[in-house]
C-alpha cells in the first residue's frame, strides 16, 4: 500500500464509526503504511471530547504524522490555489501534501475537490 493522506472527511468518517475507515486505519497500523494528515485538517475537524476518541487515538499513534503549514508549504499552496482558480486552503493543503510525499493516495469525502487541485493524484472516496 502506498502512502496515505487523510482529509477532513476521512477523519469525520472515522469519528462516525465508518467501517471502511476503521478497516483502513487497521491496515495502516498493521502494515505500517506511511500516513499523513495536514495540520489544517486537524484544525478543521478537532473539537475534543469523548466523541472524538477514535480520532484522538489515531492522532496519538505512531501511525500518523501531522504535517505543519509552514511558510514554504503555505507558498506552494498559494501557488496551487492561484493556478487552479480555487480558494479552499485545507483542500489545497491535502493535495499539496499528497504530491509532496510522493503521490500518496488521498482518502476524502470530496474527490472532485482534490482532483481539481491535482488530477494526477489517486483519490478514494470515504
Amino acid at each position: 500500500m502506498r502512502a496515505v493522506v487523510l482529509d477532513a472527511g476521512a477523519l469525520i468518517a472515522l469519528e462516525s464509526h465508518d467501517r471502511r475507515m476503521a478497516a483502513l486505519v487497521e491496515a495502516i497500523v498493521t502494515y505500517r503504511v506511511p500516513t499523513f494528515v495536514p495540520a489544517s485538517v486537524v484544525a478543521q475537524t478537532w473539537r475534543g471530547g469523548p466523541r472524538q476518541h477514535h480520532i484522538s487515538r489515531l492522532l496519538k499513534s505512531r501511525a500518523l504524522r501531522v504535517m505543519p503549514l509552514d511558510d514554504e508549504t503555505a507558498r506552494r499552496i498559494g501557488l496551487l490555489l492561484g493556478a487552479t482558480g480555487t480558494a479552499d486552503v485545507v483542500d489545497a493543503h491535502v493535495a499539496d501534501l499528497a504530491a509532496y510525499v510522493g503521490h500518496a493516495t488521498v482518502y476524502t469525502s470530496d474527490p472532485s475537490d482534490i482532483r481539481i487541485l491535482n488530477p494526477h493524484l489517486t483519490v478514494k472516496r470515504v
